[in-house]
């Protein structure tokens, strides 16, 4: 199987952010934070209202990815009280990472971590970890790829960097910008996009543990890009 570049259906909707790519779970996202704009408006003293409230990049974001190559492995482990995660809840496959981050789970916004576009090493198990079985009896090893990757990291990543660079991304990346970086990430414009976070994620609001909570970084322009 292969996969033509230049057919759009093939991305991500960069105007959306990840809780937006599913229509079904988009519109709980939104029930919630209409109901908790009615509590906030009628308890000022409530925290205000949110789409999620797990962020799209944390320390443990990047464990989750990396676990796979050292030091990130020891540090999973550290984080996770002396031991891998459970098989069923580890990095097992590109397919399932997306269903989870666009659609099925309603505490999985993450975004992907740059290593997704230069680095196959940390899709292999080349440390010969024993992550265990899934409920379901599967091995978890070296990370399942898509049928287009034939099984090679280094086509993954190659085929992942081309689409990177292609000419939809080009005409469209500004749109994630503003809403990772620019005038949609706060306020009313966050709102409209479906992308207001935890209140306690913003810069200034609360002096929190980052590293496994998630910020949301500063904002490079109040302005329409």
């Amino acid at each position: 199987e292969e996969i033509d570049l230049s057919d759009p259906k093939v991305y991500r909707d960069l105007t959306k952010p990840m809780g937006a790519q599913g229509a079904e779970r988009a519109i709980k996202f939104q029930e919630t934070f209409k109901e908790l704009g009615e509590n906030n408006h009628e308890n000022p003293d409530e925290f205000p209202p949110y789409h999620y409230a797990t962020h799209h990049s944390t320390a443990g974001y990047v464990l989750y990815y990396l676990l796979r190559l050292e030091p990130f492995s020891r540090l999973a482990i550290t984080l996770q009280g002396g031991h891998f995660e459970l098989p069923d809840r580890l990095f097992k496959s590109i397919s399932g990472s997306w269903s989870s981050a666009s659609r099925d789970n309603m505490q999985d916004v993450r975004e992907l971590i740059p290593e997704f576009f230069f680095l196959p090493e940390f899709l292999v198990n080349s440390n010969l970890f024993d992550f265990g079985n899934t409920q379901k009896g599967e091995v978890v090893d070296d990370v399942l790829l898509p049928p287009w990757a034939k099984g090679d990291p280094k086509r993954f990543i190659r085929i992942h960097r081309q689409a990177l660079e292609s000419n939809y991304v080009s005409r469209n990346l500004h749109h994630w910008i503003d809403l990772v970086f620019g005038y949609k990430q706060r306020g009313r414009e966050a709102g409209n996009a479906q992308n207001v976070f935890f209140h306690i994620t913003y810069e200034g609001a609360v002096d929190i543990d980052i590293h496994h909570f998630g910020q949301t970084p500063n904002v490079y322009s109040k302005e329409c890009s």
